[in-house]
């Protein structure tokens, strides 16, 4: 079979729906962004690409601050719903009866329900196009504690997490490795792999 070649677009896939929330007060908003992901490690910086039109567009500027949320598979049609209506006529927290809780680093609301959120405060804007991209550092990770076991190991799996691609969203599937697992040596990555499953099955 060959390849067939499309021009240049954006079909990087999968990706979060994110679910981002911004403002304070009575102007706090939720968008829904697939265009979002980390820039550096140390020290932490991510970003997320708005469109101007947006209404939460001038909220981003004004506030100068931003959550982003990794929303679990059940929370599909919330994501889906923030994404479609404007916060300039739909109060998308009451409609979706989502409950906001103070964040430990930002003025702006963290989202309860989500079970991951990143703290971040814009430090640089920068229009692309038909998107501005807010670059941000983030000041404070939140998680929900049902993600960790008993000695703080977090289990990313627990969190059920949402993706999406090409216009669909998608629930993660099982864990198939981790990363380093290919410089190991293949029966030894077995054997600790099915050591884990025996575990969990006690």
């Amino acid at each position: 079979m060959g390849r067939v070649a499309w021009r240049g677009g954006t079909l990087l896939a999968p990706l979060p729906p994110a679910l981002v929330s911004c403002g304070t007060g009575e102007e706090v908003n939720l968008l829904t962004v697939a265009w979002t992901g980390i820039l550096s490690t140390v020290p932490p910086k991510t970003y997320i690409s708005v469109r101007p039109s947006r209404h939460s567009y001038g909220l981003l500027l004004s506030q100068g601050e931003f959550v982003i949320h990794l929303p679990s598979a059940a929370m599909a049609r919330t994501v889906d719903f923030c994404g479609m209506y404007t916060g300039a006529k739909v109060n998308k927290i009451e409609r979706c009866g989502l409950h906001l809780t103070a964040s430990k680093s930002v003025s702006v609301p963290t989202v309860s329900e989500c079970p991951l959120a990143l703290e971040c405060r814009i430090f640089d804007r920068v229009p692309l196009g038909s998107h501005d991209m807010f670059l941000a550092d983030v000041t404070a990770v939140t998680l929900d504690e049902r993600l960790l076991d008993k000695n703080g190991t977090l289990h990313m799996e627990r969190a059920d997490l949402l993706a999406y691609a090409h216009g669909h969203y998608y629930a993660l599937g099982q864990q198939i490795g981790k990363f380093g697992f290919s410089a190991v040596k293949k029966n030894s990555y077995k054997r600790k792999r099915n050591a884990k499953e025996i575990r969990k099955t006690k």
